[in-house]
């Protein structure tokens, strides 16, 4: 089954006050290129946060985001008050034996160093690390069933395409079998044309063979059938077959191209642009398949 290379995955788990964020996207991508933003508590985990990725994600432009949002009150900076009050105590000697007088002490002993600044070192710990790591799983997994959802709806387009080729091919085999009396027809009405031309009528039988072999297209819808046939196995293969698709699809553009090279009649050269067509709908959205 086709996966697809867009998708979008998020959690938000609680921990201590704390609503911690995990959100990750993808785009298409030839191999797996992998960004980060990380809040600074959980940086250590880096490395284990890409490894849990990688596991899931085979392919894609992805973009990872682990981020907090704390409560106002877990927010608010404490204020060292037996700090603030040496400050002022020193402070109001040196003003009275100055005759300093209309002085702003809040405004004042706020500026002061280390009254309004955080102390305490936050650390991260197994506990919360374990909620995190969860988050972070489910949200890859957010993440990949959204691929596979995208996928479902690729795969039904790709058949839909490939059953439009196979149909316009079989369409061809009319035009294909008229078109040998056609070419015949135009030769001799063409030598009729010259009365004073003479010709060996079993050399133009020969000749008219030649011609038409080289026209034949026999091959070309062999191989088509057959690329169209590996192209439906592989989409229904694991995931994980975009590129191989991408191949198959190059191969089925050779024989569409061929055909039409071959095609010296206006109905069967309307065909051929209408597989292109087709075929080009396929390129363009296996760039999306993982």
């Amino acid at each position: 089954m086709i996966h697809s290379m867009t998708g979008y995955g998020k959690t938000v788990v609680a921990y201590n006050g704390k609503k911690i964020n995990v959100e990750i996207k993808s785009l298409n991508s030839k191999q797996l290129d992998l960004t980060t933003r990380i809040a600074p508590l959980y940086r250590e985990k880096e490395m284990e946060i890409r490894q849990l990725i990688s596991e899931r994600v085979i392919r894609g432009k992805v973009e990872f985001s682990l981020w907090i949002e704390k409560d106002a009150t877990t927010e608010t900076t404490p204020i060292n008050t037996v700090l603030m009050q040496n400050y002022y105590q020193q402070l109001k000697d040196f003003a009275d034996s100055n005759k300093m007088e209309g002085i702003d002490w809040i405004q004042t002993l706020t500026r002061m160093p280390d009254v309004l600044t955080k102390t305490e070192v936050e650390v991260l710990t197994d506990e919360e690390w374990a909620i995190v790591r969860k988050g972070v799983q489910d949200a890859v997994q957010n993440l990949v069933d959204f691929r596979a959802q995208e996928g479902a709806a690729l795969q039904k387009k790709f058949a839909e395409k490939v059953d439009n080729i196979e149909r316009l091919m079989a369409s061809i085999e009319p035009f294909e079998k008229s078109r040998v009396e056609k070419i015949r027809q135009r030769i001799v009405e063409g030598l009729k044309q010259i009365p004073e031309a003479d010709y060996d009528k079993n050399r133009l039988e020969q000749e008219l063979i030649y011609y038409i072999e080289k026209l034949d297209i026999s091959e070309e819808k062999q191989r088509l059938a057959n690329h169209l046939k590996y192209f439906r196995e592989t989409m229904a293969d694991q995931p994980g077959q975009g590129k191989k698709l991408g191949f198959i699809a190059q191969e089925m553009g050779r024989e569409i191209n061929t055909t039409g090279s071959k095609s010296n009649q206006a109905e069967m050269q309307n065909i051929v642009v209408m597989m292109k067509d087709e075929l080009e709908q396929i390129k363009e959205q296996v760039l999306n398949a993982l």
